[in-house]
């Protein structure tokens, strides 16, 4: 059979599969012993870069939930919102492991007493074997990052640092709030502070103003962090945003499908393989998703990405080496 030919052909070390990218599933079958379900969590909390701290409004294609749209409302407790999601999810999936996941905006911007008590009440509900914290590499105090380390000793955390994208230029497009620069301190400040974390880092494919050469140059300079996830987002344009403006005015076009799924391709060649690839595309609100309407379709996405890798014979890493040296 075609798959099964694929799957014994497989150049990808990290891979019990036809899939030639560290896969997510791969890594949680390994970690937990099978499938987990993760449940998305909305603390509440704003960003610096609404508030006023460093800016107001937010990134620009952010919507009022900060990427919490799939998480119950935050006016409901933590628990309340975690069995909501998990009885929700179980129309699907029948998994008993769990993953608390602080999702909505920016899950360190707080006191650390406050902080505390949220991931405390997390780790306490049934069925939860490990924490996802969604942050900015900005909002990382010694406070907090002496609660993360705490944390750390207790379960399976991962921290998940927006980056979006290593050009200065195009974060103050987006209304990011923050330089290279400063992630990058903020990066090696919770590597040393909190060293058994698992550190995400997310980068957005479409950003206004970058070509693709751009886009490949931020996964080059991500994968010689040698993070332990990244997550590949496509950029699209959610309904209420200021992206949703620039949108109509004429002002963006958005990737099509195709020219996407080749830049995926490139990217995964850059990031080192031990790398866990945690998200490939993605995933508007159906509800409030002005474009592009071909990202409705993730399967198709999907297996696109994995056609052309292995038509292409490539795979996650393949080109990692060539450059990586010659920046450590």
């Amino acid at each position: 059979m075609k798959g099964s030919t694929q799957r014994d052909a497989n150049p990808f070390l990290y891979s019990d599969s036809n899939k030639r990218y560290h896969t997510y599933d791969y890594y949680l079958r390994r970690t937990f012993g099978g499938k987990c379900v993760k449940i998305p969590l909305d603390a509440g909390l704003t960003c610096p870069n609404i508030d006023g701290r460093c800016g107001t409004g937010g990134c620009i294609y952010c919507s009022g939930r900060g990427s919490g749209e799939q998480a119950a409302p935050a006016h409901l407790s933590i628990t309340e919102q975690y069995h909501t999601a998990r009885a929700q999810l179980s129309r699907k999936w029948a998994a008993e492991r769990c993953i608390a996941y602080f999702q909505a905006h920016t899950n360190t911007y707080a006191p650390p007493e406050r902080l505390r008590a949220l991931w405390e009440e997390a780790l306490s509900l049934p069925g939860v074997v490990g924490l996802n914290i969604a942050t900015r590499a900005d909002c990382l105090s010694d406070g907090v990052l002496a609660e993360l380390a705490r944390v750390s000793e207790r379960t399976v955390l991962t921290v998940e640092l927006g980056l979006q994208t290593v050009h200065d230029e195009t974060a103050l497009k987006i209304n990011r709030g923050h330089t290279f620069a400063q992630f990058l301190e903020g990066y090696a400040r919770l590597r040393r502070s909190v060293p058994r974390a698992r550190i995400g880092v997310h980068m957005i494919l479409g950003l206004i103003g970058e070509n693709d050469e751009m886009m490949v140059e931020s996964a080059q300079k991500i994968a010689v962090l040698a993070p332990d996830e990244v997550k590949i987002h496509l950029l699209y344009v959610l309904e209420g945003t200021k992206m949703a403006e620039i949108y109509r005015n004429g002002s963006y076009f958005p990737m099509s499908r195709e020219v996407y799924t080749d830049l995926v391709v490139r990217v995964l060649e850059c990031l080192p393989p031990e790398t866990v690839i945690g998200r490939l595309t993605g995933d508007g609100a159906k509800d409030i998703l002005l474009a592009p309407d071909w990202s409705r379709d993730k399967r198709r996405v999907l297996n696109e990405i994995d056609k052309k890798i292995y038509e292409r014979n490539t795979w996650q890493g393949k080109q990692y080496l060539n450059f990586a040296h010659a920046h450590t």
